[in-house]
């Protein structure tokens, strides 16, 4: 009988020392009661049910998640405060049986109290910056209005822009992607027509240094991420704009004779709209813009001394005109607090004409020895369609993403070419059409572990090109009509995909 009454005894001693040992993580998600909108940046207070006496404290992140980390085991309050919704309090008991404590959607009320007289104005700041990327602002930097997304990247650092290519901390190995995806807008792994994409369409542009396995591996110098804008505002809201701008006000020197006049003045006009309207649980949003603009593509000026004696000048002028128009519809349908159907699409219309001539004169005698003039006519169209499908589990952050991307891609290129010399003027042309289609099939599914989070996913894409291309030599030309023809390029890429990442510095207390 005394052995079994120590047994107890050390039974009860050990069981109460593992129990006032014990933590355990409390997390939950905040959101508005009449619009289920998360609500970032709200004061969490956890206090003792008994005295009220303060325990911890944090605060929603942007998602409107947050956690209460090593918690004992106790009876306590939840208190939750923010301006413009009621005091939120909720009794909780913490014990022992697990190691997480997942309290759901927590629903806060908006205040009816009215506050007369007073006008509050946030502006959200420029440049915003995580452990996994640094996100700088575009819609506010008046020095981009009217300007491209080319443009806008010139002064963010890190980036570096050399006769149209983006490079990001010295290596041309950077993924340029749109809303998260890769598009034909700015070519599948290239860089091609971020001059011509509009800066009022841009809401922020991230930079990811160090992406994950998620990510092409092509883009092993990092990410670039143009986020769209888009408005999510309850009812019917509308907003339009237009910019523009002059520029090249004189001439920096004169062009040689016979040599077509250099622009002047090149105009640029950028008018935008958008457009939304939320009800309920179904958000429409369309966004249009055009960009139109004149520019001194090119004006070389070269002086050649060769070993005769023989003088040539040569000038090179390029007059471009180029329009980019873009629409962007999307629609998010809410089925609930855990499951999105997303359907976004894009149309793109580049159009640019460029009319140069290039005039070679003898220095020695100021006469003319051939006049190359060219026109380039070229349209590029895109039309790009997305059905995505998102659900959220209980536990926060944990996701499952599955998501369908067609993209079509035209280009049809003309250039036209005279060549004149003393004796004979010859006519050619060269003409490319080019179609391309892909088809993008995603799964992801995102697992937050006690440190990091796990990755997963799996990726296929069917591309096809088909191109066609043909050569209108002259007579004494020295271009081979036989060099044209049509060929086509496919690829099939699957792909598997699993990461595990975490913080590179642990966080943990520590004392001086």
């Amino acid at each position: 009988m005394l052995k079994v009454a120590l047994f107890i005894a050390i039974t009860l001693v050990f069981h109460t020392s593992w129990t006032q040992n014990k933590l355990v993580n409390i997390s939950g998600k905040l959101t508005d009661e009449t619009t289920s909108e998360p609500l970032p940046f709200v004061n969490i207070l956890l206090k003792r049910a008994k005295d009220s006496s303060f325990v911890s404290g944090t605060i929603s992140d942007e998602t409107g998640l947050f956690t209460l980390p090593k918690v004992a085991p106790n009876d306590f309050i939840i208190s939750i405060s923010t301006l413009g919704y009621n005091l939120f309090l909720k009794e909780i008991y913490v014990g022992t049986s697990t190691d997480f404590i997942n309290l759901g959607n927590l629903q806060l009320t908006p205040s009816s109290q009215v506050i007369e007289e007073v006008f509050a104005t946030a502006k959200q700041a420029e440049i915003t910056s995580t452990m996994e990327k640094k996100s700088y602002s575009v819609e506010d930097n008046l020095s981009q209005t009217g300007g491209s997304v080319l443009q806008a990247m010139e002064n963010l650092p890190g980036i570096t822009v050399q006769d149209n290519k983006v490079t990001l901390r010295g290596s041309n190995r950077v993924i340029i992607l749109i809303d998260g995806k890769q598009s034909a807008l700015t070519g599948f792994g290239g860089q091609s027509g971020l001059d011509n994409i509009p800066a009022s369409s841009i809401d922020r542009i991230e930079i990811i240094n160090n992406p994950s396995s998620k990510y092409d591996a092509n883009g092993n110098a990092g990410i670039i991420n143009i986020i769209l804008k888009k408005e999510k505002k309850d009812g019917f809201n509308g907003k339009a704009s237009l910019s523009g701008g002059l520029g090249a006000l004189w001439i920096k020197k004169v062009n040689l004779a016979d040599v077509r006049s250099q622009y002047q003045f090149t105009p640029k006009i950028n008018p935008s709209i958008s457009i939304n309207y939320r009800k309920n649980k179904v958000n429409v949003f369309f966004q249009l813009d055009d960009l139109y603009t004149q520019t001194l593509n090119k004006n070389e000026f070269v002086t050649r001394t060769y070993d005769d004696g023989t003088v040539i000048n040569q000038q090179t002028v390029r007059n471009r005109n180029t329009n980019f128009l873009t629409t962007n519809p999307e629609m998010d349908w809410y089925l609930n607090d855990n499951n999105q159907i997303t359907l976004t699409g894009s149309f793109g219309s580049e159009k640019i004409l460029d009319n140069g001539d290039q005039a070679f004169f003898s220095g020695n005698t100021n006469q003319r020895v051939r006049l190359w003039q060219f026109l380039e006519d070229e349209l590029k169209t895109t039309v790009a369609g997305k059905l995505s499908y998102q659900h959220k589990f209980k536990q926060p952050g944990r996701l499952l993403n599955l998501g369908y991307l067609y993209t079509f891609h035209r280009e049809d290129e003309k250039y036209f070419f005279t060549n004149t010399i003393s004796t004979f003027t010859g006519k050619e042309a060269f003409k490319l059409l080019s179609d391309e289609h892909v088809h993008d099939i995603n799964l992801d599914y995102t697992l937050p572990l006690k440190y990091g989070k796990l990755e997963s996913g799996s990726k296929l894409r069917v591309r096809d090109i088909p191109t066609n291309m043909q050569f209108f030599p002259s007579a004494q030309s020295p271009l081979d009509i036989n060099a044209g023809g049509k060929a086509t390029y496919k690829e099939i890429i699957p792909a598997v995909k699993l990461s595990k990442n975490q913080p590179s510095i642990p966080l943990t207390n520590s004392t001086v």
